[in-house]
């Protein structure tokens, strides 16, 4: 009988004290769940030389992930190409860039992976900055350090 009483107040107590103590339990599920309700912002800018000559072409950049076309835009220097995304479910959102700028410049990039950046985008205000410069396309996690991720 005492045995019985043991299977039956342990369950209880823990159930009594997830009801007076939900945060430990809500902290950790909030964690992952809040993964999938963040809006990560990417921002790519044109951070090309102003001082072209006329009748080169601006920088072409065109987005698009399996489900979602961002669209073409043709930028001039200091403009920037932004948008929005979450992560889904699986962790598999992924954007991907086709950049463009005079003759034989031109490269694919992943502007936004979800395994890959839904941690590193996060520091600077949940979003995934990009640079197109002149010897090739530059990541920041925190709008100061910049890497040549895409050389041209």
């Amino acid at each position: 009988m005492a045995d019985l009483k043991k299977m039956i107040a342990f369950p209880m107590l823990a159930a009594f004290s997830l009801l007076l103590c939900p945060s430990a339990t809500a902290a950790t599920n909030a964690t992952n769940e809040d993964m999938m309700f963040i809006n990560y912002h990417i921002h790519i800018g044109n951070d090309l030389p102003y001082d072209m000559p006329p009748g080169y072409p601006s920088l072409n950049l065109h987005c698009r992930s399996s489900h979602r076309d961002i669209g073409l835009k043709a930028m001039l220097p200091g403009e920037d190409y932004t948008f929005d995304t979450k992560v889904d479910l699986f962790a598999t959102t992924r954007f991907s860039c086709y950049a463009q700028w005079l003759e034989g410049k031109q490269q694919y990039f992943t502007a936004f992976r979800a395994r890959r950046d839904e941690h590193r985008c996060r520091k600077y205000h949940n979003s995934c900055l990009w640079s197109v410069r002149d010897d090739g396309i530059y990541f920041s996690d925190d709008n100061s350090n910049w890497f040549n991720t895409y050389p041209w």
